[in-house]
């Protein structure tokens, strides 16, 4: 068996046992397999096990590696996790399925407009900048409500949840539970959050994304 088809499997056993132990068993999060900058020999083994989400934060690298596997296999879902440029959008609306990372108005209505134009509407995440970071993309806090019924009410945008990446230098697990509250406060159903480092304290603040790459694929170079 490959070795990213076993670190999978033994991601999935820590989750199932961590979900276990905070007793929450109809939580049944997604794992992303970020597979940026891997080669699509790298990625295939984990397609061929049946793995079903994959991530990747550049748009061009993303449309060479993955518009011909996509028309084989038509059931994989892809993530857009990086930060989207406005030119960009065109090429994303048809490619991928899901959007990570919605974090202002001009990249919203650009979304919504070109979902019209292809006659596609995808999945979005509003990004959070849950600490207030200022070299971090994102939506304050003050703001989500506004900007969420602005893309939702407005725009007609298919916003499923919200998505964060917390300080690096600091317990994630007081913004995960963050995400939490603003997440029910919005009656939004999913969470994206979670690395290698931290899904499983992710999990324990009910993540359903779970964005998994070095821990798969092993590191990068």
């Amino acid at each position: 068996m490959h070795n990213s088809v076993d670190n999978l499997i033994t991601i999935q056993k820590e989750i199932q046992q961590k979900i276990s132990e905070i007793d929450s068993l109809e939580l049944d999060p997604n794992i992303i397999a970020v597979s940026k900058t891997f080669k699509m020999i790298d990625i295939l083994p984990l397609i061929n096990h049946g793995h079903v989400n994959f991530g990747e934060n550049k748009v061009q690298e993303a449309i060479g590696k993955w518009t011909d596997i996509k028309q084989d296999y038509s059931h994989i879902k892809l993530h857009m996790i990086g930060k989207l440029q406005t030119n960009k959008v065109k090429y994303v609306i048809p490619l991928f399925d899901y959007i990570h990372t919605l974090d202002n108005l001009k990249l919203a209505e650009k979304i919504s407009s070109e979902q019209l134009k292809k006659n596609k509407k995808i999945k979005i995440f509003i990004q959070v900048n849950i600490a207030g970071e200022s070299q971090k993309n994102g939506i304050s806090l003050e703001k989500l409500e506004t900007f969420y019924n602005e893309c939702k009410i407005n725009l007609g945008l298919d916003i499923i949840g919200l998505m964060c990446l917390p300080p690096n230098d600091k317990d994630p697990s007081e913004y995960f539970s963050k995400m939490h509250d603003f997440s029910k406060n919005l009656n939004l159903q999913d969470l994206s959050m979670g690395m290698s480092k931290d899904y499983l304290k992710a999990i324990k603040n009910r993540s359903t994304y779970l964005r998994i790459g070095s821990k798969i694929f092993g590191h990068r170079d």
